[in-house]
């Protein structure tokens, strides 16, 4: 057998397979993105089924309506806040997870917990937790004089949003922290050698050789963490479902809302075209902040 029908016999074989994971990515990847994209322009029945053309609107009647600006308001501001405060913890624990101490392989271990455990778990637990009646926050609180009629954290939009977004950050700081940890591990000590020899302080070394040579990871952890919290359905939908009222909605659950309780496709499928497009907006503005600080 020559060379070149050696090759072609065996780029034959692994396009051969490579047809089952083709088929299944057509199937229950690009095919459903494809028909929420048409349902956006349709009006749908409550079957799903594509009844007629309906042009923009669909996109129109959300635009329409106040609710759905303040859901996007409030899913930007729980998205910058969260994102914000687990890159600062996840960065300041990484910070201390790098140097040498007493403990240290347990703290990582500790670490890992909320970021391994499933979501609903956690967030079931903080839901018990944050209980009025029998939750050991309250009762923490009464307990030591901190608080003597502390709120119904889940019954009150201003403390149910910030209780959901407590969860959500505390879910995420694990993995924001082990990223940076491993940054910070690939940046050669010669380095830090080097700047002690030229009298920088530590703040000097964090500004001047860690944050430079980390940059290209913390680029890529905050765009990841920002798509994630962007999309974070658990949390909200098993603490209060997006309630009370939709105080606590984010895009997300109020899609979820319109598509599976108001049975409302074609809003409902309008609203996740626009998330799409949001979340295009961010990756596209991350990935050239990426390639032109030459992080590859």
């Amino acid at each position: 057998m020559t060379k070149g029908k050696f090759w072609r016999t065996e780029s034959t074989v692994a396009y051969l397979f490579m047809i089952p994971a083709s088929v299944f990515l057509l199937m229950f990847m690009f095919y459903p993105i494809v028909y929420v994209i048409l349902m956006s322009f349709f009006r749908v029945n409550k079957l799903g089924d594509l009844v007629s053309f309906f042009g923009w609107g669909n996109f129109r009647f959300m635009f329409d309506k106040p609710e759905f600006w303040q859901v996007v308001v409030r899913s930007c501001v729980w998205t910058a806040i969260a994102v914000a405060v687990k890159t600062a913890f996840g960065l300041v624990i990484a910070l201390l997870l790098n140097v040498e101490f007493v403990g240290k392989r347990l703290a990582r271990t500790l670490l890992i917990i909320p970021w391994a455990s499933s979501v609903p778990i956690s967030a079931m637990i903080w839901q018990w937790t944050y209980n009025s009646d029998f939750g050991l926050l309250n009762h923490t609180l009464r307990s030591l004089g901190v608080w003597r009629n502390p709120p119904i954290w889940l019954a009150e939009p201003r403390s149910a949003f910030m209780a959901n977004l407590w969860v959500d950050i505390w879910c995420g700081i694990p993995f924001m922290a082990l990223v940076f940890l491993a940054g910070l591990q690939a940046i050669p000590q010669e380095l830090y050698e080097a700047a002690e020899v030229d009298g920088a302080t530590p703040w000097s070394k964090f500004r001047f050789v860690t944050l430079p040579l980390l940059s290209g990871v913390l680029t890529v952890a905050t765009l990841l963490s920002t798509l994630w919290t962007f999309n974070d359905f658990n949390v909200i939908y098993v603490l209060t479902a997006g309630g009370p009222g939709t105080s606590t909605d984010i895009l997300i659950t109020y899609i979820y809302k319109y598509a599976f309780q108001y049975l409302r496709f074609g809003p409902a499928a309008a609203m996740a075209v626009i998330t799409f497009g949001i979340l295009l907006i961010v990756s596209i503005v991350y990935a050239r902040s990426y390639f032109r600080e030459g992080a590859l």
